[in-house]
């Protein structure tokens, strides 16, 4: 049944369109012939499955219904005609079961807590060891629950109408929501004859893929169950067998699983993940989709379906998500110390890798604790500029409290720092010195471990590796040693190969930018000068020259900076090895660079020797509500020239150095004015750039190209971006 008929179904507010089941009708006659049995027929019945069938694969997340068209009088002729009560009776438990859940909405805790109850009284395992009174009294048991319709065309109506609505349940929304699936294109629903494993020692049922989704090895990869039914394998009700086991148990089965195996990739060419059940020794195929797989896998599937010659290299870079790429690149936990860790919480997943470390709530602590040698993961309820220090110092970031693009999302991106945002669980608090999830209270100080892959967070360290790609990148393992480098060096030749864009990276100190080198940046597209004045005793310059009274303070504590910031570019300059390289000037309101807390206020007035108050109410002039219209980013430059002056200056003053060099490097500097929104406010700090420029080369006695220019970032910008360029 078409998604458009499920559209349709929305449309008419949860109906299903007129002429639908007499269509379903129609198509269930020829199942009918094929089969040899009849829906609704108590001497020989078909049973039917209703599944969902979404464009976009969305496993589990959506409903359905297995065994549907059984009720009293048809479970004894199945029974009849099978020769098996124990069988009839048990899909009849099932399909009771699922029902309810399925088409009523209502969870599946009565029907399970029955069972669990009753098996103990009994002193019985497993489901499997039910006989047929048994299970007649839990299917008595499971009707005072609730009594489906014993019409199976009705059951089959409202089994559609369930699977449709199922489109629209919270978890099928927030799969959607992160995978970018739009909530428009419905779903489809899928009516099929049921096969059963659950007939028997010679019947089984299974999920598989045809290659390892953890790693992406060919291998044939999956689990079954011996006399069993589909949500057995997935409920975790039994315990399943890996697939090669399939082989000794059943010979003919496993073959022929294989030889489906092997046609399902030549025809689909990627990886498949399949479920399938086996009826008295007979194979079917219940339905195939491509297989979700880890960003490794990706990498590796796509590569060796290139190498099998089953798809281009082209098919190949479209079968891997970037963020597969970037999943190499980062620090992962032993797969076993997971698994025994205590999971807390779980965040937004906003930097993939992991991360194990000392809990510090700022940036002193997180570089106070790195400088002695440990590991930090800075705990925030959110991060602002003034965390930068202890956003580099830390091994990663977890942050309460986020939203969209926030400011600790963005900065791990660009720093490959593990990172989750947004875990409303976790409840930090400052003054107290606690982090608390839920009863678990942990103190700053004691372990805590993150995956920025997942977003879950664990109590205690869990051990981590670096990724072997930064291993042989930086030397310490070597390339031939390792199968994933040699991996991402193949598909990053291929991606050279076949672009059309070229691609500058976001970095703000010499370690990003040989980085970013490393892995293949032509430039720098974005250099935050913003977060050079962080680090050291930069910032107490920086808010000397901020609580300065005149221009003289300001230039004295301007002049300060400098060095500081031409060490800055001059290494940036030398890593990037002559490639482009786009400065921004100074962008944040100048209230982010100053202390927001008491402490921090009193501390910063006994380093500068000013009283307190002074520094409270420059806070507060230069606090505002909507930064981004206020005074920053060029405004200050305009308000300000000295500041755009020293910074241009040690550009221009980096570069030349950079000329001279016993080995050049050919810098053609980029400088970016921030924030402009009319042309005037660009003139006018063109010209200081010019003149300083002038001044530097003048100065030390070298000539070179640079650019200066802006990025179209407010509105008022957009509409005179012409009157601008």
């Amino acid at each position: 049944i078409t998604n458009q008929t499920h559209l349709e179904y929305q449309r008419l507010r949860q109906r299903i369109p007129e002429g639908t089941m007499e269509e379903v009708k129609a198509a269930l006659l020829k199942m009918e012939i094929r089969q040899g049995a009849e829906f609704g027929n108590p001497v020989n019945p078909l049973l039917v499955s209703v599944r969902s069938g979404a464009s976009v694969s969305m496993p589990g997340m959506m409903d359905t219904l297995l065994n549907l068209g059984i009720n009293d009088e048809i479970v004894e002729g199945l029974a009849k005609l099978t020769a098996n009560p124990r069988f009839a009776y048990d899909t009849y438990r099932r399909f009771l079961q699922l029902y309810r859940p399925v088409v009523g909405g209502k969870g599946t805790h009565p029907y399970t807590q029955i069972l669990k109850d009753y098996r103990q009284q009994h002193g019985l395992e497993e489901h499997a060891d039910l006989d047929v009174g048994e299970l007649k009294e839990i299917i008595g048991l499971f009707k005072k629950i609730h009594l489906p319709p014993e019409n199976p065309w009705t059951q089959l109506e409202k089994a559609i109408g369930a699977v449709f609505s199922s489109w629209n349940n919270p978890r099928a929304q927030t799969y959607r929501r992160l995978n970018d699936i739009p909530d428009s294109i419905g779903t489809a629903v899928i009516i099929q004859a049921m096969v059963f494993g659950n007939m028997g020692d010679n019947c089984a049922t299974g999920v598989a893929f045809t290659r390892d989704p953890a790693n992406g090895e060919k291998v044939f990869y999956g689990e079954y169950l011996i006399n069993a039914q589909g949500e057995d394998v997935v409920a975790g009700i039994r315990t399943p067998n890996p697939i090669a086991q399939l082989k000794e148990e059943m010979p003919k089965a496993h073959a022929d699983l294989e030889a489906v195996r092997k046609k399902l990739e030549s025809h689909f060419k990627d990886m498949q993940d399949f479920e399938f059940t086996v009826e008295n020794g007979q194979l079917y195929m219940l339905q195939t989709r491509n297989g979700k797989r880890t960003g490794l896998a990706a990498v590796r599937i796509a590569v060796e379906l290139n190498k099998e010659r089953l798809i281009d290299q082209k098919t190949a870079l479209l079968k891997i998500p970037a963020d597969s790429i970037s999943s190499l690149l980062v620090a992962v936990f032993d797969p076993a110390a997971e698994k025994k860790a205590k999971t807390l919480a779980t965040g937004l997943p906003a930097g993939p890798g992991a991360a194990s470390g000392k809990i510090c709530f700022t940036a002193d602590k997180a570089e106070a604790v790195v400088a002695s040698g440990g590991h930090a993961v800075l705990c925030r309820v959110e991060t602002t500029p003034e965390d930068l220090r202890g956003m580099i110092a830390a091994d990663g970031i977890l942050t309460s409290r986020c939203v969209v693009s926030s400011h600790a999302d963005l900065v791990a991106r660009q720093m490959n720092k593990v990172c989750v945002c947004g875990a409303a669980d976790v409840v930090i608090d400052y003054g107290a010195g606690t982090l608390t999830i839920g009863n678990t209270v942990l103190r700053e100080g004691e372990d805590i471990s993150i995956n920025g892959s997942t977003g879950d967070i664990y109590a205690g360290s869990v051990s981590t590796a670096p990724s072997e790609v930064n291993q042989v990148l930086s030397g310490k393992m070597k390339a031939e040693k390792s199968y994933t480098y040699r991996m991402f060096e193949q598909v990053m030749k291929w991606a050279d190969k076949h672009r059309k864009l070229g691609i500058r990276t976001n970095a703000d100190s010499p370690e990003q930018a040989a980085s970013a080198v490393a892995l293949g940046a032509l430039g720098i597209g974005l250099c935050r000068t913003e977060h050079m004045f962080f680090e050291g005793d930069r910032i107490n310059y920086m808010r000397q020259m901020i609580l300065a009274t005149d221009e003289k303070e300001r230039r004295a504590a301007l002049k300060k900076l400098l060095p500081f910031q031409r060490k800055d570019f001059t290494g940036l300059f030398k890593a990037m090895g002559g490639r482009p390289v786009t400065v921004r000037l100074l962008d944040p309101p100048l209230h982010e660079f100053l202390p927001h807390d008491e402490s921090s206020k009193r501390e910063l007035a006994n380093a500068l020797g000013v009283d307190v108050d002074i520094i409270s109410n420059r806070v507060h002039a230069l606090h505002e509500a909507n930064p981004m219209l206020g005074h920053r980013g060029c405004r200050l430059g305009i308000s300000y020239p000295e500041i755009t002056e020293m910074q241009a200056r040690a550009i221009f003053e980096a570069a030349a150095a950079c000329y001279k060099l016993k080995k050049p490097v050919k810098v053609v500097p980029e400088v970016m004015i921030p924030l402009v929104g009319f042309a005037d406010e660009l003139k006018n700090q063109v010209e200081v750039v010019h003149r300083v420029a002038a001044e530097g080369m003048e100065a030390k006695k070298v000539k070179f190209k640079y650019l200066v220019g802006t990025m179209i970032e407010v509105p008022r910008g957009a509409l005179t971006a012409d009157e601008i360029a």
